[in-house]
């Protein structure tokens, strides 16, 4: 396995193939003309984005060897006059005039065969390489409960606005609240270790970072899927990561007195 940023075109709309076989294929996600005709999910954020990519190369090149990928969205990137992507569903304006440097998430997806701890740790530590990078403070971006039926997930989203809620000055807010009207459940009914097994992996591995949900969530249609905003201040992935590099090294030192390990960002392979 090979972790490192998308260097070309093709390797790009090889992620967007990803992408689209997970989205539409497996999760029902409804595709415009254009991406069926190309398989491809795609947008306009794609072209000034990073794009982290999980490559598998015992895999047949026809088959695809790209097996997990997630799109990397700086400020700094931002073309002139454009918003987020997550802007469409959430005010994140709090987030924008905190001063932090911003990191946009997204677009996180994993072949079937391939979503195993393993993987996503492996994900996650190409991004905490990626933020030490670039210095980023914060990240954020817009995670998923998956169907549309907002009745159907308010004791997920109760237990998340209850117990994961951020500070009032790093607070996005839903532009349009689909669980308006619904009656919440009171926080004392809830049952935070049921709910929390009961999270997609996706989100249960944010909320273990120290992750925080922003106000409301969205309901998307397109996607099949009902969002919330994440709130991932970076110090927590940052040291969480280096704690787990630290313990494995020292494992791997205890059992092999010869063990000598050469990291390089350059090039991480298994």
């Amino acid at each position: 396995m090979v972790l490192r940023i998308a260097q070309t075109e093709q390797e790009v709309r090889a992620a967007q193939h990803l992408r689209y076989i997970v989205f539409y294929e497996e999760f029902g996600a409804h595709a415009p003309p254009e991406m069926v005709a190309d398989r491809r999910d795609f947008d306009e954020y794609d072209d000034y984005a990073d794009h982290l990519i999980i490559v598998d190369e015992a895999r047949r090149p026809e088959d695809g060897q790209i097996v997990g990928t997630y799109r990397l969205f700086r400020r700094e990137k931002l073309p002139q006059g454009k918003d987020f992507y997550t802007s469409h569903e959430f005010d994140i304006s709090p987030l924008i005039e905190s001063g932090a440097k911003l990191l946009e998430l997204g677009r996180s997806c994993v072949l079937p065969e391939y979503r195993t701890k393993h993987i996503m740790q492996r994900l996650w530590a190409g991004i905490a390489d990626y933020l030490a990078d670039h210095q980023i403070d914060l990240m954020f971006g817009c995670a998923s409960l998956q169907g549309t039926s907002a009745e159907a997930a308010l004791g997920q989203l109760a237990y998340l606005q209850y117990f994961h809620a951020p500070p009032e000055d790093l607070c996005p807010v839903v532009l349009k609240d689909c669980t308006q009207g619904l009656p919440f459940p009171e926080k004392e009914t809830i049952n935070p270790k049921r709910v929390f097994a009961s999270l997609p992996p996706l989100i249960k591995g944010y909320l273990r970072l120290g992750a925080y949900i922003g106000k409301g969530a969205y309901l998307d249609a397109n996607f099949n899927c009902i969002d919330v905003c994440i709130v991932l201040p970076t110090k927590q992935v940052t040291s969480k990561y280096i704690k787990h590099f630290e313990r494995k090294v020292q494992k791997e030192l205890i059992s092999d007195s010869s063990f000598n390990q050469n990291f390089s960002k350059e090039n991480k392979s298994e």
